[in-house]
């Protein structure tokens, strides 16, 4: 008798042990590690870097893009200001875009300086919406991923939606994705104008797992930025799928703004993200 009651004692802590674990097992998660890509700010980066830097601290922010500017990759900062900066203020300089042209290499080594982990080609280095041009520029993304990683970076390329073009019926996108090194080029899906193109990232995920470490968080109506939930972008929908994706960070970007200013919108979009469980 006793062994049975024991047996059963035991039996019924390992069910409270199991419903325990089921519902840590789904509990929501909640976005805690946010990034933004500074071409969001443009033009207050360009004005005014550190004090820029601080607003969008302030704002719960965690990881930083940088984009490129007339003043610069950094807005008139040096590398290593650019990173102490954000630093201090408690986030991140992850990643910057920038372009493959004759200042490649002062690029490289400028980001390589910063102590950022990601550099990401946000245009291509060659022109055509044809397949041979996608192929060549696939090759030029392997050697400049080779490129990267010798300097301790790891490099990436950002969408728009004009990589969605066909010809013969090949997508010029699918090309780059077929034709590059995922050890060697890590893509940053732009979701915005992934759906802008009438293309389903979901899709994207489960074709090419893993090959998106970077995202593009940005809603669109049409063509235009909007703030979060006023566009097609299904957001938690996405989030829940990161792993499959391999996101490792995603950056808001608005190049438009409905509510009045950048600031006016990134605080609509971080209140939104704080309300997301996903």
């Amino acid at each position: 008798m006793t062994k049975r009651r024991d047996f059963l004692k035991s039996m019924g802590a390992l069910a409270a042990g199991s419903v325990l674990l089921s519902s840590y097992k789904l509990a929501p998660k909640k976005v805690t590690n946010a990034g933004i890509q500074l071409y969001t700010f443009r033009g207050e980066m360009t004005a005014d870097p550190k004090g820029t830097l601080k607003i969008i601290a302030d704002l719960g922010i965690k990881q930083v893009e940088s984009a490129a500017s007339n003043k610069g990759l950094y807005y008139g900062l040096t590398p290593k200001e650019m990173q102490q900066t954000c630093k201090d203020l408690g986030m991140t300089l992850r990643s910057g875009h920038c372009g493959i042209d004759a200042n490649w290499q002062k690029t490289v080594d400028q980001a390589a300086e910063s102590g950022q982990e990601y550099l990401v080609c946000s245009s291509l280095p060659f022109w055509g919406d044809t397949v041979a041009n996608y192929q060549k520029v696939a090759e030029r993304f392997n050697r400049a991923g080779e490129e990267c990683k010798k300097a301790g970076l790891k490099f990436g390329y950002h969408n728009h939606d004009f990589e969605f073009k066909q010809e013969n019926g090949q997508v010029l996108y699918d090309i780059l994705l077929k034709n590059t090194d995922p050890a060697l080029v890590n893509m940053e899906m732009d979701l915005g104008w992934v759906v802008a193109s009438g293309n389903d990232p979901f899709a994207y995920f489960k074709n090419y797992p893993g090959r998106f470490s970077l995202w593009h968080l940005k809603d669109m109506k049409g063509k235009s930025s909007v703030e979060f939930g006023n566009g097609g972008l299904d957001i938690v929908g996405l989030l829940k799928h990161g792993k499959d994706a391999g996101m490792k960070y995603f950056f808001i970007e608005q190049e438009d703004y409905p509510a009045g200013s950048p600031l006016a919108s990134m605080k609509l979009n971080m209140d939104y993200l704080k309300k997301v469980n996903y």
